[in-house]
């Protein structure tokens, strides 16, 4: 007799005795509570009808014990993958449990969901057990209560590909834990950027940010072996609630579509919709002198749009001197996403692969009508805080009473799904202004601006492409292109100088042409004078 026969068999004896009803064992050995019936259509009108109601916080019960399971002490304590659900099929991919911890606080209701028959789809909630987890004998985790709750969940590598390369144990492609905060790898096989279901209020001055959470998912369970897995979730949080549809393609890369219902308890002053996370230190723009031994740190370098009118714009990442947020009006865009456009491992000389981040491009699958791509940035001093938030927000107030259906996909991938044709930013770089061998002029920055690719690797020989550049503010001097000295064909730089008085930032838009054809995608960029 298997532990999990035995366990299933012992609490059958007992409750018989004690003239109690327990939960039911699976198959699989996880335990589940009783059948209730399961659509996205009720959950959506659950989500309405909870945006009606006021909002109840999640409990802190148990406080006390998850602080003490900091990040060491989490870090011992370890899912047995024998228990995990699909763990022998149906479908591909496997899902396996976050415990909570210190981080992790909010326990999340988990469902499996039976394909629908002839009444219509099923759904069992997965109990909680300690046996499900390998922990130290000395782990505050054990002080828990039998009916702790689980934090979140994640969907393992494919159980029927090859098991030398990507064992299923041990590598995952999706992970949903935090808040409403949920990530995938992208083709590179790496972690990276985090998305998440709503961002309310991030960076309103007075304000205090709200992170709703996700509090019940509902995971279908699969039929046959395919590269696609379906999951839905209740959002709940002080301001807003939501029912959420994710139908995630596990091929090179990860596709997610979305469907997304969102009600608004009360009013906000800012709805993210689609928010992505991101974390952006240094890189080859600015470095303060020695503040890291390393050439490069950061999850992403830019922020793309492709805008509603076809315009391609690139916007090199920044860590302000204090919270900056910029606002991209536009109607109907094709779409935005942060990016990792530098792949080359000698720019980053790190171990834990930033090289390797995915970029996550944001494609509306419906029109999203008139409102802006609004982009957050806080200043960081270190790389473990998330300091980037790229999102759309409607231009309509969000007012109490408000509802939207958003439909979107999210691609984490190696570069962007819909590049433009144009040439690309490759590098934004800022030194001291003036000319080398005369004294530099105070408060005057010199800017480096790369392109590569597109028209300008069939441009004539001897030919120069024109920098057509604006400044909200100050004087421009010393505009000029120069082809980068390296032997590649397209490869150009645009350098011009700056200077200007006072400490209010500046915006700057530049974009190359020949005989009035735009050669380039546009660069946008914000300085903030030292």
């Amino acid at each position: 007799m298997d532990r999990r026969t035995f366990l299933a068999g012992g609490a059958t004896l007992a409750s018989a005795a004690l003239g109690m009803t327990v939960p039911a064992m699976g198959a699989d050995g996880l335990r589940y509570g009783p059948e209730q019936a399961f659509s996205f259509d009720g959950l959506m009108a659950q989500a309405e009808a909870l945006a009606r109601a006021p909002y109840v916080p999640p409990s802190t019960a148990f406080k006390g014990i998850l602080d003490q399971l900091d990040y060491q002490a989490y870090g011992k304590i370890h899912f047995n993958s024998d228990d995990a659900l699909f763990a022998h099929g149906p479908g591909d991919f496997p899902v396996t449990f976050f415990h909570l911890g210190q981080f992790f606080q909010v326990p999340v209701h988990l469902y499996a969901v039976s394909s629908a028959g002839r009444k219509g789809a099923e759904a069992r909630e997965i109990l909680y057990s300690p046996a499900y987890f390998d922990m130290p004998a000395d782990s505050p985790a054990r002080k828990l209560p039998s009916d702790a709750g689980f934090a979140g969940f994640r969907f393992q590598e494919s159980r029927l590909g090859n098991q030398k390369e990507k064992p299923w144990r041990k590598n995952d492609w999706v992970a949903f834990l935090g808040a409403s905060y949920f990530r995938a790898i992208g083709a590179l096989y790496q972690y990276g950027l985090s998305a998440r279901g709503i961002a309310v209020n991030t960076a309103v001055a007075g304000v205090s940010e709200e992170f709703p959470n996700f509090t019940h998912f509902y995971i279908e369970t699969p039929t046959g072996n395919n590269p696609t897995v379906t999951v839905c979730a209740l959002l709940d949080g002080p301001s807003v609630t939501g029912a959420y549809r994710f139908t995630m393609t596990r091929n090179k890369a990860v596709l997610m579509d979305i469907d997304a219902a969102v009600y608004l308890r009360r009013d906000v002053q800012r709805l993210g919709i689609a928010p992505l996370t991101s974390m952006y230190w240094f890189s080859e723009t600015v470095k303060p002198t020695a503040i890291d031994w390393r050439p490069e740190v950061h999850d992403s370098d830019g922020l793309a749009l492709w805008t509603g009118a076809g315009e391609h714009i690139w916007r090199p990442l920044d860590n302000p001197p204090s919270a900056s947020a910029a606002a991209f009006m536009d109607e109907n865009p094709h779409g935005f996403g942060l990016c990792q456009r530098d792949r080359n491992f000698d720019h980053y000389l790190d171990g834990v692969y930033y090289d390797r981040r995915p970029t996550l491009w944001v494609e509306p699958l419906a029109g999203w009508g008139k409102g802006s791509v609004q982009l957050i940035e806080l200043p960081t001093d270190d790389e473990i805080n998330d300091n980037v938030v790229a999102m759309w927000v409607p231009e309509s107030p969000a007012k109490a009473g408000s509802r939207y259906r958003m439909k979107y996909r999210l691609h984490w991938v190696a570069d962007e799904p819909f590049p433009s044709p144009l040439s690309r930013c490759q590098a934004t770089r800022i030194g001291r202004g003036g000319q080398p061998g005369k004294p530099r002029p105070d408060g005057v920055r010199k800017f480096v601006v790369e392109f590569s690719g597109g028209p300008l690797k069939t441009l004539p020989k001897g030919v120069f492409p024109e920098v057509v550049i604006t400044a909200t503010r100050g004087k421009l001097s010393w505009i000029f292109t120069e082809p980068v000295p390296d032997g590649v064909a397209g490869h150009w730089r645009a350098f011009f100088d700056l200077a200007v008085d006072g400490k209010d930032p500046v915006d700057l838009r530049l974009y190359l042409k020949h005989d009035d054809r735009p050669l380039s995608e546009t660069w946008l960029y914000t300085w903030h004078p030292i």
